[in-house]
């Protein structure tokens, strides 16, 4: 059985709030008796960008398990690069990383556009992808920080990835691309793309209001008293998914 745990949405901006939220998530997976075999954190870390932010998520997100992220739409690729990743040498571009566990490849890629809310995989992350999947024998998880179809919430679906026929093509090419895993909206979601399972992680530092929440707040998008939450996935030996959400006590 593998167990991934996927958390995203983190905002990291040095204030207690975004802090406290995080290390009590981190605590809890921490806490748990039972190695996982990544701990998957699908963009947003820092707010603004900022090499204090990554620095202060860096020390935050130290783990047991093994740690994989990829940027979203806040965060700034030579910074995320340099103070997160430690790489202060690579080239610009997309961070695009690979995770490899017995029995299952994850592939993370940058659906991020520098300057802009929306996301989009360029041709250079595809061809990555295509590569990753063509080398794979096992089944993998994609993910990356935007949902490639609409979730049914308009403010996330304005900004969601666009330009997903490629994604959906490449998919149909790779049968064994399991599902992908995405952030973004700040409420867990589970819907499908391509053939495929769409799992939407929950947000760390927030909660998005569904349309149907909003008569009270029809211009107050999020929830700021929910708790922290998170996703498990579960592969089985049958090769079944299965996704079980929590919340966490800070």
């Amino acid at each position: 059985m593998i167990v991934i745990a996927h958390v995203s949405d983190l905002h990291i901006d040095n204030s207690p709030r975004s802090i406290d939220r995080t290390r009590a998530v981190m605590a809890y997976l921490e806490d748990l008796p039972y190695d996982l075999d990544a701990l998957l954190v699908t963009g947003d870390i820092a707010d603004h960008g900022l090499p204090s932010e990554y620095t202060e998520t860096r020390g935050l997100l130290a783990s047991r398990h093994p740690v994989v992220v990829c940027p979203g739409n806040h965060d700034e690729r030579a910074a995320f690069r340099e103070h997160l990743l430690g790489d202060a040498a690579a080239t610009p571009g997309p961070v695009n990383q690979v995770h490899h566990s017995p029995g299952l490849t994850l592939a993370v890629c940058d659906s991020s556009v520098p300057g802009k809310d929306h996301g989009h995989l360029d041709d250079e992350t595809l061809t990555w992808l295509d590569g990753v999947l063509t080398e794979a024998t096992n089944p993998v998880l994609v993910a990356f920080h935007h949902p490639p179809a609409t979730l049914n919430t308009p403010y996330v679906d304005g900004i969601r990835l666009f330009d997903e026929q490629p994604l959906a093509a490449l998919a149909a090419r790779h049968p064994h691309l399991t599902a992908f895993l995405t952030g973004h909206a700040h409420t867990p979601a589970a819907t499908t793309f391509a053939g495929r399972p769409l799992l939407v992680a929950p947000g760390v530092v927030s909660t998005l209001r569904l349309p149907w929440e909003r008569r009270a707040h029809p211009d107050d998008h999020v929830h700021l008293d929910l708790p922290p939450a998170l996703a498990f996935h579960v592969l089985d030996a049958e090769g079944r998914l299965t996704t079980h959400f929590r919340t966490v006590i800070v």
